[in-house]
């Protein structure tokens, strides 16, 4: 089992308990030595997604400032899966297309991975889901947020700078009239404003919970992207660049 997924179903397990202990772990991680989950809790807890407790025990942590990939998997699945679906059926053979981090844009890979086109990702975890797959995939280098499976940083850049798309599928953390297409990391900002530059057309995953969110950096403007949700809210009428995908 590769880390990432790992630490998902680490995740998952604070969604039937408030505080998991070390043995519960051991239970939902079988064939996994108690040593490497001890660091895996050690990083979740340096990247603030919980709070080791006396005993192995462990706690998510409330109101964490990004959550991580494994937590933001399990939430809204069907309105994610609707979106990705949705997402996916844009795209024709022969095109070359740029899939970002995050869990919704995750998700479209199962209706990709069957058809004639170039997967361009700074997703480390499409990898996985491509096993015998007929579309070809790029996997772009840099620095690897463990969090959310995302490379970035100067190497990433540099690459995509010199990369050209027919259409890109963009993640965030949220979008708002004010703080536009947003995340907390300014490395991703800035790759997101690379891949919309270097793209025909440009589309945000973005499920309703999103709306009206506004994190630390504001990456692009509404007007610069077709936001695909599942349902209307306010800021997309104001916005009228949407595009709606029925659950």
């Amino acid at each position: 089992m590769i880390p990432f997924e790992r630490r998902r179903q680490m995740m998952q397990a604070f969604e039937n308990s408030e505080i998991v202990t070390l043995d519960d772990f051991k239970k939902r991680l079988k064939g996994i030595s108690e040593s490497t989950i001890r660091r895996d809790l050690k990083l979740l807890a340096s990247e603030g997604e919980i709070v080791l407790l006396h005993g192995g025990a462990a706690k998510k942590m409330a109101g964490s400032y990004e959550a991580s990939f494994g937590s933001r998997s399990i939430q809204n699945i069907k309105e994610k899966s609707a979106i990705a679906k949705f997402a996916a059926g844009l795209v024709s053979d022969g095109e070359v297309i740029y899939l970002d981090a995050g869990s919704t844009v995750l998700r479209m890979v199962k209706y990709l991975r069957n058809k004639d086109i170039t997967i361009v990702t700074t997703n480390a975890l499409i990898i996985q889901e491509l096993e015998g797959a007929r579309a070809k995939c790029i996997l772009v280098g840099g620095e690897l947020l463990l969090s959310t499976a995302s490379l970035v940083g100067p190497m990433t850049d540099a690459e995509l700078q010199n990369m050209y798309f027919d259409k890109s599928f963009i993640g965030i953390s949220g979008f708002s009239i004010e703080a536009g297409i947003n995340t907390p990391d300014s490395r991703e900002a800035k790759k997101k404003q690379i891949v919309k530059k270097n793209s025909k057309e440009s589309y945000v995953l973005a499920d309703s919970s999103k709306s009206g969110k506004s994190t630390l950096c504001k990456a692009l403007e509404l007007k610069d992207v077709t936001i695909i949700c599942e349902k209307e809210t306010p800021i997309l009428l104001e916005a009228g660049n949407y595009m709606l995908a029925e659950k």
